[in-house]
């Protein structure tokens, strides 16, 4: 990271509209889980008000809803009458308090919505959520016009400085704008005339509800990254339209939900879809906001820079850390807790219900609850590993004030997240590090390497309270022939401890032996090439397909891989929601042979013997080279029963506590609960 004190185009103030921003920094929409509980409005003031004082220049909501039938979920939020204004308004007192700029996005999900009484412009049902919807009549499209006006007039009412209209992700608006989902024949669909008014008339209808100091931005898809998605023609269309009828900004949105191309994930190269908004720059004059894969700063400084664009959008960064925009303007942009788009806490949780928050920052979305306040007494503090969960753990614990110190028992820092940062796509894990490490030298925490301390050290050396976070070792199955020359663990493959062969049967199909499988298959990382990656998931630079989609080309795996699993029936079941699906897309891409309800017999010369629960199925035997073992984790914890019994405050967390499926989320959270919890 850069450590320059200064980003003079990040930080140079913007107009939109009438309204001027501190600096060329949105934060984007997200859904936090605390919209549609009144009972939550002080939570979620609070979690803005966070990032207002973090230094953002502007905030945009989480989608609301303008009529009942665009809800997400049932009972989810909306904006339709004054008990809604009620709600709403601690959350801009809040921002507006902290000297912040707030937005509501008006979102209606359309086809997208998971309830059964959901509106949508074309009678197809959605490939991603249950109940079909209604297709949506004149008179409804008018009412939903309507709908949006008022909701936009509300919101105005409720404090807020302006609406962004959601137009984009596969959602109500859309739909209309693309021939993929509207097939109407009348006023609404056919021509690009026809499938834009539904929008122009919503924009119309909204200047006309609202003061002309009331921003109003348009979130435009500029790249639906489906087939039958928009040309680009279309799409200049409908930004020039756009601003002649009052929008003040274009923060630009990037592929739908049931597109087959990543937009947000670890593996998308930083700034990957900067270029479709900077292609808009010669076409409109308002503001345009880039969005999607902006993580650092330096990023967002070099992208501004060229002047095409006028601000960024960071969503996921600002849970990460909402100190990021202080940070950076103050010199401190190597102090900042970079998002690693891993998803795990946010977009993750969302899409199965869970409130929000963030891997790296499990304060995010709690921040009336989880608080680190400093002691008065203060306390002497061991913290037993360095991995993600005692980094997490001995950080918090000397943000509390108290004096702690760190014993490793390897030669560097990062337990796990150093495994990580080894396989494709998962480069962002190096900014965690380099996190981690800059906040042990910022809050001067003492760290012992290559150090195996038992419980009688710590407390002859008069520790107070001792957290453990010694983490997992790889478990060894009972498999004949399981110490053959060929057999090794994931870490010491991925490390580079062994050498592997062209070759190769994986053990165990969980989040390891998908990571795995990705390591050994990809020569050169795509996310570090963006030409490459493009052409390995079918984005087209040829403006004149629409929806920019076209045919992947796969660079084939040099190597022949097997992943296997005992259980019967498909592989990847516990990977992320939001995830999951590019993992198990980019194996299939390389031919990766997946074999499910596998029996290992033994190990030897000829390779990995294997039988089936399924016993029609026949023996095998594949002929590897090597045996990459990613069957589970063994909790490293025979230090806790010697520690609890000699009297000291004890907190296990991470892998010494629960081995499993190695979860960050879970030991970092943990982590940080127990540094709050030592008084």
């Amino acid at each position: 990271m850069n450590n320059s004190t200064s980003y003079p185009h990040l930080f140079a103030p913007l107009k939109i509209g009438n309204v001027e921003i501190a600096n060329r920094i949105v934060m984007g929409s997200m859904h936090t889980g605390l919209e549609a509980r009144r009972k939550n409005a002080d939570k979620l003031a609070e979690f803005y008000a966070t990032r207002a004082r973090g230094g953002v220049g502007l905030i945009v909501t989480g989608g609301i809803a303008p009529s009942r039938t665009g809800l997400l979920a049932p009972f989810d939020a909306k904006m339709t009458n004054f008990l809604d204004v009620s709600h709403h308004k601690p959350i801009t007192q809040a921002v507006h308090k902290a000297n912040g700029k707030i937005i509501l996005q008006l979102l209606h999900a359309g086809r997208y919505g998971m309830t059964p009484f959901k509106v949508g412009a074309g009678s197809e049902k959605s490939p991603i959520h249950p109940f079909k919807h209604i297709k949506a009549s004149d008179g409804m499209v008018k009412h939903l016009i309507r709908s949006f006006g008022k909701a936009a007039k509300l919101a105005q009412e409720a404090g807020y400085d302006g609406v962004e209209i959601m137009g984009g992700e596969g959602y109500l608006i859309n739909q209309f704008l693309c021939s993929r989902t509207n097939d109407r024949t009348d006023q609404w669909g056919g021509s690009t005339e026809n499938r834009q008014r539904f929008l122009v008339e919503v924009i119309k209808n909204i200047r006309s509800q609202v003061s002309s100091d009331f921003m109003v931005t348009l979130r435009q898809s500029i790249a639906d990254l489906v087939g039958g998605g928009q040309t680009w023609d279309e799409i200049i269309s409908m930004a020039k339209k756009a601003e002649d009828l009052g929008v003040n900004a274009i923060n630009t949105d990037i592929g739908w939900h049931e597109s087959r191309v990543p937009t947000i994930v670890t593996s998308v190269p930083r700034a990957a879809f900067v270029h479709f908004t900077e292609g808009l720059r010669d076409e409109v004059s308002i503001p345009l906001i880039a969005s999607n894969r902006i993580n650092t700063p330096d990023v967002a400084e070099e992208i501004l820079a060229r002047g095409l664009v006028d601000a960024v959008s960071m969503a996921r960064p600002l849970l990460a850390d909402p100190e990021l925009p202080n940070k950076a303007k103050t010199g401190r942009a190597d102090e900042i807790n970079t998002c690693i788009a891993c998803n795990q806490a946010c977009l993750d949780h969302i899409f199965v219900g869970k409130k929000v928050s963030c891997l790296l920052n499990p304060r995010a979305g709690r921040e009336t609850t989880l608080i680190l306040t400093p002691s008065t007494k203060p306390k002497k503090v061991a913290v037993i590993g360095a991995g993600p969960a005692g980094l997490a753990s001995a950080i918090a614990v000397a943000e509390k004030k108290h004096q702690v110190e760190i014993f490793e028992a390897n030669a560097t820092i990062g337990g796990q997240f150093s495994i990580a940062a080894n396989i494709p796509g998962k480069e962002e894990f190096k900014e965690s590090l380099r996190y981690f490490q800059r906040q042990l030298e910022v809050n001067d925490i003492k760290v012992h390497l290559n150090t195996q301390v038992s419980a009688q050290e710590i407390k002859s050396q008069g520790f107070d309270a001792v957290i453990v976070a010694t983490g997992v070792r790889p478990r060894i199955p009972n498999i004949e022939g399981i110490d053959h020359p060929m057999v090794m663990t994931y870490a010491d493959a991925v490390l580079g401890k062994r050498k592997v062969g062209k070759r190769v049967a994986i053990i165990g199909a969980g989040g390891i032996g998908f990571d795995v499988a990705e390591f050994l298959t990809t020569d050169e990382s795509p996310t570090l090439n963006l030409e490459e990656w493009e052409k390995e998931w079918g984005v087209a630079r040829d403006l004149s397909i629409p929806g920019f989609v076209t045919k992947p080309e796969v660079e084939p795996s040099s190597r022949e891989v097997y992943l296997l699993q005992r259980k019967e029936g498909s592989q990847g079941k516990t990977l992320g929601k939001t995830t999951g699906w590019v993992h198990k897309a980019s194996i299939k891409k390389k031919k990766v042979q997946q074999i499910s309800g596998a029996q290992y017999d033994k190990i030897d010369d000829a390779g990995l013997h294997i039988s089936f629960v399924d016993e029609t199925k026949a023996p095998q035997i594949l002929p590897v080279d090597n045996v990459v073992l990613c069957a589970g984790q063994i909790s490293v914890n025979e230090l806790v029963e010697p520690l609890k019994a000699s009297g000291i405050e004890v907190y296990v967390v991470g892998g010494a506590d629960f081995a499993g499926e190695l979860d960050a989320k879970r030991a970092i959270k943990q982590g940080t609960e127990a540094a709050a919890m030592i008084e």
